[in-house]
């Protein structure tokens, strides 16, 4: 396992450096200069005020050597700072780390949950008015993006309904979990709606594939309720393609939790990011990148252990 893991390690730091590469280009190639970004318009600067500014940031040096020079930093622990108000990036993440994160795993737990049951509901009512209406469902969830699910559930639930906040936060540890959850609901809800919606077809396929296998009629034979074969047999048989979806679009929920922060005002690291972008404000956006890019490739190596242990025939060797 640890000789797996190592080597995991190993391979994913390539990956690692194309993904920040990738970011550092494309966010050079975006037109403008970072000074006019963040400098105030009131503010009137010469040529020779812009040109001492560039040098104390670093934006005098190509974009090779100032990449190798972050690199370097981040090498020390060091993530830099930002430009736009000299604040550590690494404190400013740290600052945002727990609402995102409390935003995305209640989007992956619920629509985890969700999505798995209404499979099984669809699987064992197959070609049923039930099946057919997830199934129109998954097709219309499918079909919206999440920053137009985001304004629909906020006009309906928020405006018209008056059941949640139109945004905002809440710290569980000053609010309360419960004035916590109240803002969380309706911005988890709509980030997992397209996830909900995928889960339940590669449940629902994956169900119907193994519910034809010859031991499932073996079950039925001796007697068992189709509630039993459903799942004590056949579902723990289809849980490979449901973990594989599951850790192949958890990058799908960390991007989505931006437009999600953005429509909800929710103080994560969307909204970080959004701002960053606004600012070009060049060290946050990469420190962002980068811890972005180290959570994705954890989580893949644990959907790859996850394997392992659901199904003993999957060696990590």
């Amino acid at each position: 396992m640890l000789r797996y893991l190592f080597k995991r390690l190993l391979v994913n730091i390539p990956t690692l450096l194309a993904i920040l590469v990738t970011v550092f280009v494309l966010i050079n190639m975006a037109p403008g200069d970072p000074v006019d970004a963040f400098v105030p318009p009131s503010t009137a600067l010469t040529a020779e005020q812009k040109e001492t500014l560039r040098r104390e940031l670093g934006l005098d040096k190509t974009p090779p050597e100032r990449f190798l020079r972050w690199v370097g930093q981040v090498a020390r622990g060091d993530l830099g700072y930002r430009y736009k108000d000299g604040a550590p990036v690494l404190d400013e993440i740290a600052s945002r780390i727990a609402p995102t994160l409390m935003l995305a795993f209640a989007g992956l737990s619920g629509g985890s949950l969700l999505g798995i049951a209404l499979g099984i509901a669809a699987a064992r009512r197959y070609n049923s008015k039930t099946d057919h209406a997830l199934s129109i469902f998954a097709y219309l969830a499918l079909s919206s993006p999440v920053f137009l699910l985001g304004i629909l559930g906020m006009y309906l639930f928020s405006l018209k309904l008056g059941w949640f906040p139109t945004g905002g936060y809440s710290d569980p540890g000053s609010g309360g979990p419960l004035r916590t959850l109240y803002y969380l609901a309706l911005p988890a809800t709509v980030l997992s709606v397209q996830f909900v919606a995928i889960l339940m077809r590669y449940t629902r396929a994956g169900l119907l594939e193994v519910l034809t296998q010859d031991y499932v009629r073996t079950a039925r034979a001796k007697g068992l309720s189709a509630r039993a074969v459903t799942l004590r047999h056949a579902f723990p048989n289809a849980l490979i393609p449901i973990v594989t979806v599951i850790g192949a679009n958890l990058s799908a929920l960390i991007g989505g939790a931006v437009f999600i922060e953005t429509v909800f005002s929710w103080p994560g690291l969307g909204m970080l990011f959004l701002d960053g972008i606004e600012s070009r404000d060049y060290p946050l956006i990469m420190g962002i990148a980068l811890f972005m890019a180290i959570a994705i490739l954890l989580l893949n190596m644990l959907t790859d252990v996850i394997y392992a242990w659901i199904d003993p025939r999957i060696s990590l060797k």
